[in-house]
């Protein structure tokens, strides 16, 4: 065609060169024109035409292929076939015109597999086994692998060479590549023992001291993504969580109870046995009168008989407040519609410190979210404070500013 257009140019009158500039100029304004038309059509008469046809159809992944552009993408691979089959026109250019075309080839086709498979990773996602098992480390090893092979296909074609040749000289660099490549494999390995594992799934809630507290919204090759709970976010490199401990909440939401430990002090010099007075006091709270009706009808005295007709108050096994009180509240937690009955519930003490003798509430509540859960947690703190004295206990605590000024203002004046 191209001798053809110069004899065409030269019969009008034009020069021998001026004839083979034109019909040069003309023969690529030809290809380009062509290329234009042909991703036109496929653009917007074919894609059209297949969009009509994916929406009418039940799959709903012809949706998502549309939304990730991956019809778009293989579109563009159209024009570089034209130009590579139009190519033998120029009988001088006719070869680097086909590798050029030939690597548009290659990168549409990578570009297409790339939009693919993330398409595939958002079909995935829709499922329930995604929480479970996530992919998307695997799809984006895959886009790795992809655009290494169009990058070997690429050199190889432009440089007319075997791209066994090319993989031979990688196998020779395989050392720089493990350096260049390290993060990649600790992900991808990293990635498939979380999996495998089921150490971590998207929305769990985990607790990696110092660096994230809040649910995983991603897991990739190379990063766990999490939100935490106000509201920022923390990359955290995938191999870290398998090389490194994190606390992960999910069992605990799946029980459906979340464990309540608090203890709340008590001053040592508050401890006494019970007199009658006392105890005709204690009568008067709930849950108090079949705790005192137990000790009244065990043993008095251990058995020594000089300790059976002592007072109440004298007798070393007497009941005493912070007894009566720690019976109080097992009762108290036992009879809380809040917690779970069928887990755990203990009232212990703790040895004691400086700071007094520790009474540890023990128990599970009946939800696990969190904002019902610290609201259950403070309601039974709140009585847990405002019935110690009741009990003729105090809580400790150290003095403050208030106490100091209290102190002052009962100092005789000299």
């Amino acid at each position: 065609m191209l001798k053809w257009l110069n004899h065409t140019i030269i019969s009008y009158g034009a020069g021998e060169t001026t004839a083979q500039i034109v019909s040069v100029i003309v023969l690529v304004l030809i290809v380009f024109f062509s290329a234009v038309v042909s991703y036109f059509i496929a653009k917007n008469i074919v894609l059209r035409v297949l969009r009509a046809i994916v929406s009418k159809s039940k799959m709903k992944w012809g949706d998502v292929l549309f939304a990730h552009r991956v019809f778009e993408q293989l579109a563009l691979v159209v024009p570089a076939f034209v130009v590579y089959a139009m190519a033998p026109l120029f009988r001088g250019g006719q070869e680097w015109l086909q590798r050029g075309a030939s690597c548009l080839i290659v990168i549409g086709v990578v570009k297409t597999a790339d939009r693919l498979l993330d398409s595939l990773d958002a079909i995935y996602q829709k499922r329930e086994t995604a929480k479970t098992r996530p992919l998307k480390g695997y799809f984006q090893v895959l886009k790795i692998l992809a655009y290494t092979v169009g990058l070997i296909v690429v050199v190889s074609v432009l440089m007319n060479r075997s791209p066994l040749l090319l993989l031979g000289g990688i196998g020779a660099a395989s050392a720089v590549l493990l350096l260049v490549f390290q993060n990649t494999i600790l992900g991808f390995v990293s990635s498939i023992q979380l999996t495998e594992n089921d150490m971590a799934r998207l929305g769990d809630w985990i607790e990696k001291p110092g660096q994230a507290d809040g649910q995983i919204i991603e897991i990739s090759l190379h990063t766990v993504k999490v939100k935490n709970w106000d509201n920022t976010v923390t990359t955290i490199p995938t191999y870290s969580m398998v090389n490194e401990p994190f606390k992960n909440w999910r069992w605990m939401q799946e029980s459906g109870g979340r464990r309540l430990k608090r203890a709340v002090n008590i001053d040592i010099t508050s401890v006494r046995f019970c007199d009658d007075e006392m105890l005709r006091r204690y009568r008067q709270i709930p849950y108090v009168g079949e705790y005192l009706d137990g000790k009244a009808a065990a043993p008095r005295g251990h058995g020594d008989p000089h300790m059976a007709d002592l007072p109440g108050a004298l007798r070393a096994d007497g009941p005493t407040n912070l007894g009566i009180f720690r019976a109080y509240l097992l009762a108290y937690l036992k009879n809380h519609p809040g917690l779970r009955q069928d887990m755990g519930i203990m009232v212990r003490q703790l040895p004691p410190t400086e700071n007094g003798v520790p009474i540890e509430l023990y128990a599970f509540t009946g939800t696990t979210v969190w904002e019902e859960y610290e609201s259950i947690q403070a309601d039974i703190f709140d009585h847990v404070f405002a019935i110690v004295p009741a009990f003729d206990l105090r809580i400790q605590q150290n003095p403050g500013g208030n106490d100091l000024k209290t102190l002052l203002r009962s100092k005789p004046e000299q």
